[in-house]
């Protein structure tokens, strides 16, 4: 069996989850700051797009934008000779807009969660705003948070539709775990793919596990 969908499964979520962890706590922690409804309604609704979209349609919006005759994929190809499109980075963006909106979500909901009473007292000690946010609000929303990173990790790790879009299919280059399944069965492998379900299988159940577990940290009483 060949492991590299396997490794290249893994270093695309683990490269996808530390853009995706900051940005989405950066976009959460500016949601929940926004008083006006309209603006946060709006905002959400752009920040939670790629949830709803189907993969290959988000697949075609970032291969227009990031392919070599797309805006960014141009000025990339021309200015630095990278190719976005087709290539391991292309991987990584793909896995990253689609796991956005669940870190996203899930960090924006544990953030609005926090006691306002706590974020009150901060600022009559005259804490400033980023104090309050790494000292009190992030420390108090931890467990929601972390349950959204391990959600967005597992998301980009079987992302296929829009992998497949703008990264292609190449064998030992941006061929995931999802893609591999597809080209097994096409190919009439079953063994192999049978093999790579379960891979698969066995990294929900750890992904499921770890956030009942981080849901159960977030539901405990403080002491």
């Amino acid at each position: 069996m060949n492991l590299s969908p396997v490794l290249i499964s893994l270093k695309t979520a683990s490269a996808a989850i530390l853009v995706t962890f900051f940005l989405g706590l950066f976009a959460a922690a500016l949601a929940a700051g926004i008083r006006r409804r309209a603006w946060k309604v709006i905002l959400d609704g752009i920040l939670t797009l790629p949830l709803v979209l189907p993969p290959t349609v988000a697949g075609f919006f970032l291969l227009y934008i990031f392919g070599v005759r797309g805006p960014v994929g141009k000025f990339f190809l021309d200015f630095f000779s990278v190719r976005i499109a087709f290539s391991w980075g292309a991987t990584v963006l793909a896995a990253t807009a689609i796991s956005f909106p669940l870190m996203y979500r899930s960090a924006r909901g544990a953030l609005e969660q926090v006691d306002p009473n706590l974020v009150y007292a901060a600022r009559t000690l005259g804490m400033s705003e980023w104090a309050i946010f790494f000292r009190v609000s992030f420390p108090s929303a931890l467990p929601g948070i972390a349950s959204g990173a391990v959600l967005a990790f597992a998301r980009g790790l079987g992302e296929f539709g829009a992998t497949a879009m703008i990264a292609g299919n190449i064998a030992g280059k941006t061929r995931t775990l999802p893609l591999a399944i597809y080209s097994a069965v096409a190919a009439g492998d079953m063994d192999t793919a049978y093999v790579y379900v379960l891979i698969i299988l066995l990294v929900s159940f750890i992904v499921v596990a770890l956030m009942n577990w981080f849901t159960l940290l977030e539901k405990k009483p403080p002491r």
